[in-house]
């Protein structure tokens, strides 16, 4: 601990220089306001801040030592200062406390107080380090939730249906619980969104930036824009629009930095034909339910995905066509469904997996969508028992009705 001190009393120092010197701290001395002033002033030659101040309140009056003291905040506004006063003098520390001294000491007859004045200022510089961290958990609480509302704008509040589907979709960012304080809810690298590309065709999207946090978030709203950009050229072919988007996402930086990467899931419902063509570079392939026969498969044999986005220039991708025979539900999702977990568990074993998703789409098969939706995130979570999903999770639920 590094102790600047600011004292009236010569006769004390010898002693209080042996209460001080307990430990490895730091001491500085001074005895008038005019050099208190000018430490402060003056750069330390180790560069390092000093942790605390312990100053007597009469250098050499009161007053003096108040104008002092007012000084010593506006040079040194992130240490805490500690006060000590003789006992007639303890009802004018109150103008020092409102004006942000820290604590405060009175001097007894004996001189007990000096035994205690290590402790008190130990406990101060705790506190004030405290303090600091508590404001920088504000701080990023407030960044974090500036990000997410702004992540959130890109996530499509409503979903309007076309004649013969039912469709929803929802995203849920993570929450990362800290002890003895409150969740922080996270902003997230998940995403979906849900467009016409024509009177005929409606776009689904789902992806996943690798990550979390604000370059995960960062990284999904690069890849929103770019995408928004380049739908009004209308590809026709999936796997071109996503080879496409890959070639613009290899040169963003703030995306690949340290190996980082997006999944995405990128399909085309045609109205007409009633068949839903897909790439997929690295994303959990959507799953197919068939209401009548209770089936539930992934939508394709095989694993036709390519490599994520961002990892290499001029990746392939493939295109698939699938029909959606009526009465039959369609679910696109990120890894975050799948991976919930309870804390403590031993990971994969432990997921609430493909396993957890095909049990409630079976359980849900006479519900609407919107109730399945519900479903899903709630049982998902419930698995959990209480920790929460640690991954952002991102769906989009298609239901092809009999008409």
């Amino acid at each position: 601990m590094k102790v600047l001190v600011a004292w009236d009393k010569p006769e004390q120092v010898e002693l209080l220089q042996v209460y001080l010197g307990l430990g490895d701290h730091e001491v500085s001395w001074t005895s008038t306001s005019d050099e208190l002033l000018a430490l402060t002033e003056a750069k330390p030659a180790d560069g390092k801040p000093w942790d605390v101040v312990l100053m007597a309140i009469t250098l050499p009056d009161v007053e003096r030592g108040f104008q002092a003291f007012t000084q010593l905040r506006s040079l040194l506004p992130g240490t805490p200062v500690v006060g000590v006063c003789e006992p007639q003098e303890a009802f004018r520390i109150v103008r020092f406390m409102t004006n942000g001294m820290a604590a405060y000491m009175i001097r007894d007859a004996n001189s007990d107080y000096l035994f205690m004045l290590l402790s008190v200022l130990e406990a101060t510089v705790e506190a004030a380090q405290a303090a600091r961290e508590q404001e920088i958990v504000k701080l990023l609480r407030e960044e974090i939730d500036a990000v997410r509302k702004l992540q959130e704008t890109m996530i499509p509040p409503l979903i309007d249906s076309p004649r013969g589907y039912q469709m929803c979709g929802r995203y849920e960012p993570s929450q990362l619980r800290v002890s003895g304080s409150r969740p922080v809810t996270m902003a997230g690298g998940d995403y979906y969104d849900v467009f016409n590309l024509d009177d005929n065709s409606v776009v689904f999207l789902v992806g996943d930036a690798s990550g979390h946090g604000m370059k995960a978030a960062m990284s999904i709203m690069i890849m929103h824009t770019l995408v928004r950009m380049i739908r009004t050229q209308t590809y026709k072919d999936t796997a071109a629009f996503v080879a496409a988007i890959n070639n613009q996402l290899v040169e963003q930086t703030i995306v690949n930095e340290e190996g980082g990467f997006i999944t995405l899931l990128y399909a085309i419902l045609r109205l007409d034909t009633h068949e839903i063509q897909w790439t997929s570079a690295g994303h959990p392939l959507p799953l197919l339910q068939n209401l009548d026969t209770g089936e539930i498969r992934s939508i394709v044999d095989g694993d036709p995905s390519g490599l994520p986005l961002a990892i290499v220039p001029g990746a392939e991708y493939e295109t698939v066509t699938s029909p959606l025979p009526p009465r039959c539900r369609i679910l696109l999702y990120t890894d975050g469904l799948a991976e919930a977990f309870p804390d403590g568990s031993d990971g994969v074993l432990s997921q609430f997996g493909e396993k957890g998703i095909i049990r409630v789409l079976q359980e849900t098969a006479g519900l609407s969508v919107s109730d399945t939706m519900e479903r899903l995130f709630h049982d998902s979570n419930e698995f959990t028992q209480g920790s929460g999903r640690h991954d952002d999770t991102s769906i989009v639920l298609v239901e092809r009705l009999k008409v």
